[in-house]
Protein backbone atom coordinates (compact mmCIF):
# COMPACT_ATOMS: atom_id res chain seq x y z
CA UNK A 1 0.00 0.00 0.00
CA UNK A 2 1.56 3.05 -0.62
CA UNK A 3 -0.33 7.17 0.26
CA UNK A 4 -0.45 9.85 -2.74
CA UNK A 5 -0.98 13.80 -2.79
CA UNK A 6 -0.69 16.38 -4.89
CA UNK A 7 2.90 17.76 -5.26
CA UNK A 8 3.12 21.13 -3.12
CA UNK A 9 -0.71 20.22 -1.68
CA UNK A 10 -1.22 21.33 1.92
CA UNK A 11 -1.29 18.38 4.59
CA UNK A 12 -5.21 16.90 4.78
CA UNK A 13 -7.36 18.58 7.49
CA UNK A 14 -8.87 15.55 8.69
CA UNK A 15 -7.40 11.46 9.58
CA UNK A 16 -7.24 10.90 5.76
CA UNK A 17 -4.90 10.36 2.50
CA UNK A 18 -6.37 11.85 -0.80
CA UNK A 19 -5.09 8.30 -2.57
CA UNK A 20 -4.30 5.19 -1.49
CA UNK A 21 -2.89 2.89 -4.32
CA UNK A 22 -3.15 -1.10 -3.32
CA UNK A 23 -3.05 -3.85 -5.88
CA UNK A 24 -2.61 -1.87 -8.98
CA UNK A 25 -5.89 0.30 -8.53
CA UNK A 26 -6.10 4.14 -6.79
CA UNK A 27 -8.70 4.83 -4.26
CA UNK A 28 -8.93 8.69 -4.15
CA UNK A 29 -10.63 10.33 -0.99
CA UNK A 30 -13.90 12.39 -1.50
CA UNK A 31 -12.13 15.50 -3.35
CA UNK A 32 -13.98 18.71 -2.33
CA UNK A 33 -14.07 22.39 -4.16
CA UNK A 34 -10.85 23.71 -2.82
CA UNK A 35 -7.59 24.24 -4.41
CA UNK A 36 -4.55 21.80 -2.41
CA UNK A 37 -2.27 23.94 -2.79
CA UNK A 38 -3.06 27.46 -1.42
CA UNK A 39 -6.30 25.43 0.81
CA UNK A 40 -8.69 28.38 -0.09
CA UNK A 41 -12.31 27.00 -1.29
CA UNK A 42 -13.23 27.47 -5.17
CA UNK A 43 -15.42 30.40 -5.80
CA UNK A 44 -18.64 30.93 -7.70
CA UNK A 45 -21.67 28.15 -8.29
CA UNK A 46 -21.53 24.49 -8.54
CA UNK A 47 -20.02 25.06 -12.25
CA UNK A 48 -17.07 26.32 -10.94
CA UNK A 49 -16.44 24.62 -8.13
CA UNK A 50 -17.22 21.36 -9.70
CA UNK A 51 -14.54 22.21 -12.66
CA UNK A 52 -12.18 22.62 -9.27
CA UNK A 53 -13.04 19.08 -8.08
CA UNK A 54 -12.09 17.60 -11.47
CA UNK A 55 -8.61 19.58 -11.96
CA UNK A 56 -7.55 18.86 -8.50
CA UNK A 57 -9.32 14.93 -9.79
CA UNK A 58 -6.76 15.03 -12.92
CA UNK A 59 -3.63 16.17 -11.00
CA UNK A 60 -3.90 13.95 -7.93
CA UNK A 61 -4.40 10.83 -10.51
CA UNK A 62 -1.28 12.21 -12.97
CA UNK A 63 0.80 12.53 -9.09
CA UNK A 64 -0.04 9.63 -8.29
CA UNK A 65 0.94 7.09 -11.96
CA UNK A 66 -2.45 7.34 -13.69
CA UNK A 67 -4.95 9.30 -15.99
CA UNK A 68 -8.47 9.97 -16.59
CA UNK A 69 -8.50 7.07 -19.03
CA UNK A 70 -7.60 5.03 -16.22
CA UNK A 71 -10.83 5.72 -13.97
CA UNK A 72 -13.01 3.27 -13.20
CA UNK A 73 -15.64 4.46 -10.78
CA UNK A 74 -16.69 8.11 -10.02
CA UNK A 75 -19.09 8.80 -6.99
CA UNK A 76 -20.48 12.41 -6.69
CA UNK A 77 -22.89 13.21 -3.68
CA UNK A 78 -24.91 16.06 -4.46
CA UNK A 79 -26.90 18.28 -1.83
CA UNK A 80 -29.27 19.60 -4.33
CA UNK A 81 -30.78 16.47 -7.09
CA UNK A 82 -31.60 20.11 -9.39
CA UNK A 83 -28.24 20.29 -10.63
CA UNK A 84 -27.62 17.03 -11.44
CA UNK A 85 -28.38 18.15 -15.36
CA UNK A 86 -25.35 20.39 -14.84
CA UNK A 87 -23.06 17.88 -12.94
CA UNK A 88 -23.99 15.26 -16.21
CA UNK A 89 -23.07 18.02 -18.65
CA UNK A 90 -19.50 18.98 -16.89
CA UNK A 91 -18.62 15.59 -16.20
CA UNK A 92 -19.52 14.48 -19.53
CA UNK A 93 -17.55 17.28 -21.12
CA UNK A 94 -14.42 16.55 -19.01
CA UNK A 95 -14.03 12.89 -19.64
CA UNK A 96 -15.47 13.25 -22.95
CA UNK A 97 -15.17 9.44 -24.56
CA UNK A 98 -14.25 7.81 -21.60
CA UNK A 99 -17.14 6.74 -19.56
CA UNK A 100 -15.99 5.16 -16.45
CA UNK A 101 -18.99 3.74 -13.85
CA UNK A 102 -20.64 5.80 -12.26
CA UNK A 103 -23.12 7.63 -9.08
CA UNK A 104 -24.70 10.82 -8.80
CA UNK A 105 -26.02 10.98 -5.21
CA UNK A 106 -28.14 13.09 -4.02
CA UNK A 107 -27.42 13.57 -0.11
CA UNK A 108 -27.68 16.15 2.93
CA UNK A 109 -25.89 19.31 3.38
CA UNK A 110 -22.23 18.56 2.97
CA UNK A 111 -19.69 19.97 5.39
CA UNK A 112 -18.74 24.10 4.89
CA UNK A 113 -21.71 24.08 2.43
CA UNK A 114 -19.60 22.60 -0.17
CA UNK A 115 -21.95 22.21 -3.49
CA UNK A 116 -20.68 18.90 -4.62
CA UNK A 117 -17.95 15.96 -3.33
CA UNK A 118 -15.90 13.49 -5.90
CA UNK A 119 -14.73 10.27 -4.86
CA UNK A 120 -13.41 7.71 -7.47
CA UNK A 121 -11.41 4.83 -8.32
CA UNK A 122 -8.77 4.09 -11.10
CA UNK A 123 -6.10 1.50 -12.19
CA UNK A 124 -2.40 2.68 -11.93
CA UNK A 125 -1.74 1.55 -15.15
CA UNK A 126 -3.42 -0.21 -18.38
CA UNK A 127 -3.96 -3.45 -17.61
Amino acid sequence: MKFHKIEGSKPSSGHYTPAVSANGFLFISGQVPVDPITGEKYSGGIEEQFMGILNNLKRLLEDSGSNLDNVVKVNIYVPDAENWGIVNEIYSKFFGKHKPARAIIPCGKLHKWYLLELEAIAILKDN
